[in-house]
This record gives C-alpha cells, structure tokens and sequence, in this order.
C-alpha cells in the first residue's frame, strides 16, 4: 500500500510540476544563466503575478530583517519556508524540536517542514515538522558545535535522482552561498535513508568543513550557536545568479561536482587517452529497460545505428546504489549522452562543458523536457539537441490511435488539466520506438559536434 500510494503521490506531483512552472517560467527566465524557456501560452493572472513577485526577493525576506525576535520564519516563498534561530540552541532530536532560552520573551513557537516543495501538500504531509520554541527552560547540551546549523530534509522524494539534485543538492547549493560563502556551518539532515550519508558523502564534504550530523537514529542533544531550517529553491532545476549574493552559477556547481569526484575520473581519463589507435567519440546511452514507461523498443537497433554513425557505445542503466564516482567518470570522459526523458537524465550534471547531449522527448512531456534538463543543459554550456517523437513513434498510437486528441495534440488536452491518470498514461503507459532514417539525421548533426569536442579537448 505504501508503494502505491508513493506512485499516486509522484503522478499528482508532476501534475503540479506542470501548473507551477507555468507560473514560474515568463518572470524568471531573464534572470537564468544561459537558461532559455518555452514561450509562455497564456496570460499570467494577477494573482500568479503576485506569487511570483514573492519568489524572487533578494536575499530571501527573513534575511533581511532585524534580528531582535529569537526566531524569524519566512514564508512568502511558494517552494519553501525559511526560519532562523538567532542565538544559541538546543536540538533534541528525539522530538525534533529546537530550544532557546529566553526568560524575558513571550513563549514563542514555530514550526517547520525544510523540504522545498511546499506547494505539493501531498508529498509535505509526509515531510517532519521541526518544531522552534523559545522559553525559560532549555535540554542540557550534550554535544556542542562551534558553527551554525543548517537542517533540512532528505526524505521526500529521495532516491529518485532527478529529485536528490532538483529539491536537495541544487537548493543546498545556493542556500549555502546565500547565507553560509564561508562553508563555516554544520549540515543536519532529517530523515535520510541508510544509503543516502554514504552515496553522497564526497558532495557533501565539497559543503562544508564539518562532520553531517544525521539524524536518523540519533537521540543525543546537539548545541548550536544559531541555526537555520530550510532550503531555498529558485525553481525547477533553476540556479538564478541574480538571487545570489556572490553570483553563482551552473558552471559553479558544476566545478564542484568535479571537486567531490574528479579523482576516478582522471584514471578514467588516462586510460580512454592510452589507447593506440584514434578513438573514436564516446556516447552513453542511457536505457530504461528495467524502468515503467518510456523504454526504447528497438533500443538493439538504435544502438547498431549508433555505432554506424561512428561512435563508440557505453549502455548506461544506472540505479540507486551505483557509484557516483564511476558515473561521473564515465560521463565526464564522454563526448556525448542520449536518452529518454527520465531521472537518469539528470547524469548531464557530469558532462562537460561543449559535450553533447541529446534528450528524446516522447508525446505530452515537452514542457518538462524543457524545465527539467533543457535549461540544466543550457547552464552547462552543453551542445543541447532536442528529438521530440513523432506520433508513429510512440506506443500509444496502438492503444488510442493517431487522431485520438491525448496523441494529436496533447497540449489541448493539457489546457483541460492533467488529471494523473492522463499524467500515467504519458509517463508509464508510453513506450517509444524510434524511426532510425529519421533520429540518424540528429545522430550524425550529433556526431559532428561530439567529434570536434574531442578534438578540441584532446580526449
């Protein structure tokens, strides 16, 4: 039952992946790097106007104002809240509630989820709430830390990939270098999963200079000088320079991913370049035989094409437990990366800057092609190639039928709303078997980008 309703909860959610960057996409995208959107298909209303005015402050309102109350929490952002504890605290992680001693002070409490998708109640009623107090009577400290905390959690849709970087390492990215450029805080983590500390654990040091406090069973009280709890998230996949006090950008992220996992990559490097003979470009593919919807059908057949083209094929299937380190190396040596829409998509992070990438994008999701990889692809300086199918290229033309509207036109269908089950039906029910005369002209516009990337770089 658990799954299920897991499964019922992401389809809903990308429901309103849908309504929210819709919302979003007009009023931000002058200020992305190197970032470009849809154009917008109808008038943003006055009240989707004011929403978005209360997204782009900055820094983020509670950072701005005086600190005269112990605790100040910010809630005019549609995506997260913020609270910041101003002085000394106690975390009592059995109750997961933060204490600050103040005798003279009306009792004041608080409380907060710190995942960034507060517009999702579904997902947010799943999500701990921290609780902030301030009264005469605080717990002994037990172990005590001489730098700030920053909470949030890392359940939610953890363990999705896409979503690990979109609502937990993109938005610790620019909360960190909005309040803490000097690394000098302490992170604490909230409903982690057991291989979530060790898979990210090389990320996680790139942060900061202290050791992650995890809460998962931990019943020790924990001193802080202040704190605080929340993430702050500029939009899907969105890193909005002009939101950060010291300018950062994708590129930046980008350097430090390589920082955390350069160390492999660099062997991977020496051995691709030690071969005798004039290698040829390298392409990943990512394959989603083992996943629910949007499998290439005649994935044998597009790899031979793939080769014929005049590339060499890595089969990239990545799950949960597989190596950051090895991913990174495999995509960092690489000149180019194609695949179905899906959260290993999210591997384009590893690419470098001038590689290729190439996302095929099946019926009914181009809006999310675009939010979710086409600007990340954008920010990275990527060679970035869209493959939209064609109806007869999709297997729900065998279930429905070419004129059936959910096939012909699912952008009027959108207009209606997007039910989950319309939601299911373009997400799992649909398949895509590529036309080859077709995709090999993308191959080849591919090929050409990819080759002279490796000749440029010299690997």
């Amino acid at each position: 039952m658990k799954t299920k309703k897991r499964v019922l909860v992401a389809v809903a959610a990308l429901c309103l992946f849908f309504i929210v960057f819709q919302i979003s996409v007009s009023s931000t995208s002058r200020f992305l790097n190197n970032a470009a959107f849809p154009a917008k298909t109808q008038e943003t209303t006055r009240v989707e106007s004011k929403l978005i005015s209360k997204q782009l402050h900055h820094p983020p309102k509670s950072l701005e104002l005086r600190l005269e109350s112990p605790i100040i929490c910010d809630r005019t952002s549609i995506r997260y809240d913020l609270c910041s504890i101003n002085g000394p605290t106690v975390l009592d992680p059995t109750t997961s509630t933060f204490f600050t001693m103040n005798s003279t002070e009306t009792p004041l409490v608080e409380r907060i989820r710190p995942y960034p998708r507060k517009f999702e109640d579904l997902i947010m009623a799943d999500i701990k709430n921290f609780t902030l107090t301030v009264g005469p009577r605080i717990p002994m400290c037990r172990v005590q830390h001489n730098a700030p905390a920053l909470v949030f959690t890392a359940g939610g849709y953890t363990g999705n990939f896409w979503h690990d970087f979109n609502d937990g390492f993109i938005p610790l990215f620019i909360t960190a270098n909005t309040i803490f450029p000097d690394q000098d805080f302490v992170i604490v983590v909230s409903e982690a999963p057991k291989w979530w500390p060790s898979k990210y654990a090389d990320l996680l040091r790139m942060f900061t200079n202290h050791p992650i406090v995890n809460l998962g069973s931990d019943t020790t009280t924990h001193c802080f000088p202040s704190a605080k709890l929340g993430l702050i998230s500029h939009g899907f996949m969105i890193i909005n320079q002009t939101l950060i006090p010291n300018s950062k950008t994708y590129m930046n992220f980008r350097e430090l991913l390589g920082k955390a996992y350069n160390q492999l990559a660099q062997i991977q490097t020496k051995i691709f370049t030690s071969k005798p003979t004039n290698p040829r470009p390298r392409l990943v593919l990512a394959s989603r035989r083992q996943a629910t919807g949007r499998t290439i059908m005649n994935q044998a057949q597009v790899i031979r094409l793939i080769k014929k083209v005049g590339f060499d094929v890595v089969v990239f299937e990545p799950k949960t437990k597989t190596s950051l380190q090895e991913s990174y190396a495999l995509l960092n040596s690489s000149h180019a990366f194609v695949g179905v829409h899906g959260a290993a998509l999210t591997h384009s992070l590893f690419l470098r800057p001038g590689a290729v990438f190439v996302q095929v994008v099946p019926i009914g999701i181009g809006w999310a092609a675009e939010a979710f990889f086409g600007r990340v692809a954008k920010g990275l300086n990527l060679e970035y190639i869209e493959y939209k199918i064609g109806v007869e290229e999709s297997s729900l033309v065998d279930k429905f039928g070419k004129d059936s509207l959910l096939v012909r036109d699912p952008f009027a269908l959108q207009k209606r709303g997007w039910p989950p089950e319309v939601m299911n039906t373009y997400l799992k029910e649909q398949n895509v078997k590529l036309d080859l005369v077709r995709f090999k002209r993308y191959l080849k516009k591919a090929f050409k980008k990819a080759k002279r990337f490796m000749d440029n770089e010299g690997y």
